[in-house]
């Protein structure tokens, strides 16, 4: 991991202000759960200061300031980093071509023209226009897969070096959309004071934590739900009506928790479930900490990558920390099949073992916490107090992260081309995104190697059942049409405890995913937060299966539990009220408390 800058942009902002009190101590990357500390000890000359940069975001400041740090050598280089044959272009130029109609832009030191690539934007047309002719690197490296210019700009578009660097007007500084500057110090100051990770008992502690430090945009798009996000919840609820029915004076001193998934023997029966734009809350590791957190612990436990990671495939297969852990690829099918043939073959030839193909997205759920943190023009340039009545216009009709996405996906998936899929690959090909008995018979029977019994986390067609609700009900009916072997059913969405995997395995689930808590943890500390969210759940599980008489995952099925009230959902669930007036949160920092501060 390259070094972060040697100051902080507040330092950078401060003295450009003329505020000398700055602390200047230097960034650490060794450690993601080490202080980054960007203030100083002056509150509010900084504060002062800060509430001058209204574009500066935590999102961004890797590249913030790796750029700001360039020497003017450092601009004669590509994507990749290899000495460049073309001519270098003067910033002076580069201005020039700032018109939707010829547009060039500048990422890291490279000068690329993006005019045909503007109607095919994932994210939109206008934050692209809104910043032609200007370095757009603090922008575009926290939301981009490394190999993104590679894979989509034509080498006659890939103009030459940057002899020199940009002049900061021309210069777009990373920015946090629906984020106040002292919001992003507040946030900042928090991750300075983030508590050891011994105090992160349960996997709500780091989902609590990062409510406090991730960006609105990040928050926002990892935590929304469709509509009013009753699945969103119920997802949650539906394990609280399942009750257990304990074995005693059984003899569990030793209890082991490995399985086969797929044909592959795994060391737990949970995996960590695909989830899209991992840097929006770890800038600097994203998939990458969470590839490595998999595997740095004494149980190693599979990933799944998406389609939509903001790393590329490359670096997270490269990231495994062993040959024994297992990474399978979640898969968008594009509209364009040959992007997708080429997709399952570079995810064979990095060893991945399974294709995951997610087909409850033929179009974005409406998740409205998200699209209130517009992902498009108020992302290209300042605070909306700054935008033009026209802008404002296009605002109304710009959505969040999530829509941002979805033009990767194909509307017009359909079982035909999951059974020409099976012809491309001898991988498994596993459905996710089964939400009934009948539809998994079906992938069973076309000879697909499993299906995952998912509703995407709540954040598609609300009130759309609890997967655990659909386990209980599919089980019996592949076992009654003789399908229940060598077929695999794994389940998703609401996991955050041992005991709700407990559930699932007990109802015949071969493995539990798990995606926001993760998300959560690598947010909050990276790599490290992964492993230890890893042993939490781990530890969990081991204590519940002890506790309920069984010592190996063959030995669970239905009769450990009480489904009586599984299917009562218009019964409303009491309110944790023993947990909520118990539950004390991890102190984040002293100067919560302190109101003099």
């Amino acid at each position: 991991m390259q070094a972060l800058g040697r100051r902080s942009i507040a330092f950078r902002a401060c003295k450009q202000f003329k505020f000398t009190k700055i602390s200047k101590r230097a960034l650490s990357t060794s450690n993601f759960t080490k202080s980054r500390n960007y203030y100083n000890n002056n509150s509010k000359n900084l504060r002062n200061s800060l509430l001058l940069i209204t574009s500066a975001s935590a999102l961004s400041y890797y590249a913030w300031n790796q750029l700001n740090n360039q020497s003017s050598s450092d601009y004669i280089s590509n994507d990749n980093g290899q000495p460049s044959k073309k001519k270098p272009i003067s910033p002076d130029e580069v201005a020039k071509h700032n018109k939707p109609d010829d547009c060039w832009v500048v990422i890291n030191g490279y000068v690329y023209d993006v005019t045909f690539f503007i109607p095919n934007h994932p994210g939109g047309e206008d934050v692209i226009k809104a910043n032609a002719g200007k370095d757009v690197t603090a922008m575009f490296a926290p939301l981009h897969a490394k190999g993104t210019l590679e894979k989509n700009i034509p080498e006659d578009k890939k103009l030459g070096p940057l002899s020199k660097p940009m002049p900061k007007k021309l210069v777009c500084p990373p920015y946090a959309p629906g984020e106040s500057p002292y919001e992003i110090m507040t946030k900042q100051k928090l991750r300075d004071n983030m508590p050891p990770l011994g105090n992160v008992l349960n996997l709500y502690d780091f989902e609590r934590l990062a409510s406090k430090i991730l960006t609105n945009q990040a928050w926002a798009y990892y935590s929304s739900g469709a509509d009013d996000e009753i699945t969103y919840r119920e997802n949650h609820n539906a394990y609280h009506r399942i009750f257990f029915k304990p074995h005693i004076l059984v003899d569990v001193e030793h209890v082991n928790l490995k399985t086969t998934m797929l044909g592959e023997k795994t060391d737990v029966p949970f995996y960590v479930s695909a989830t899209a734009l991992c840097k929006l809350g770890n800038p600097e590791g994203g998939e990458v900490d969470i590839a490595k957190g998999c595997g740095s612990t004494s149980y190693s436990v599979p990933q799944m990558i998406s389609t939509l990671a903001s790393c590329s495939l490359d670096e997270v297969a490269e990231a495994k920390v062993n040959d024994k852990q297992l990474q399978w690829f979640q898969l968008y099918v594009n509209s364009d099949r040959k992007i997708t043939r080429n997709l399952i073959k570079h995810a064979e030839e990095l060893g991945l073992k399974a294709i995951f193909v997610t087909v409850d997205a033929p179009s974005l759920g409406n998740r409205e916490k998200d699209q209130k943190i517009k992902f498009t023009t108020q992302s290209s340039g300042g605070p909306k107090i700054l935008q033009k009545k026209e802008d404002e216009k296009k605002e109304k009709n710009s959505d969040g992260a999530s829509k941002a996405l979805s033009k990767f996906i194909d509307p017009s998936l359909s079982w035909e081309d999951i059974a020409k899929l099976r012809e491309i690959t001898k991988l498994p090909i596993v459905i996710k995104g089964v939400q009934r008995a009948e539809d998994a018979v079906r992938a069973a029977q076309m000879g697909c190697q499993g299906v995952v019994l998912s509703n995407h986390g709540g954040r598609q067609l609300d009130f759309s059942r609890a997967p655990i609700e659909v386990l209980a009900e599919t089980m019996p009916i592949l076992k009654h049409h003789g399908l229940d072997k060598n077929f695999d059913v794994f389940v998703d969405g609401g996991i955050r405890r041992g005991t709700d995997i407990l559930k699932a395995l007990c109802l015949g689930a071969t493995g539990v995913g798990l995606g926001r808590p993760f998300l959560y943890a690598n947010s909050c500390y990276g790599q490290q937060g992964v492993a230890h969210a890893i042993d939490i759940i781990t530890k969990e599980l081991e204590m519940s299966m002890r506790l309920l008489g069984v010592s190996k995952i063959e030995d669970l099925n239905p009769g450990f539990l009480d489904l009586t009230s599984l299917h009562s959902r218009s019964v409303s669930v009491a309110r944790d009220s023993l947990y909520e007036n118990s539950y004390k949160e991890p102190q984040l920092a002293k100067f919560l408390i302190d109101d003099d501060d």
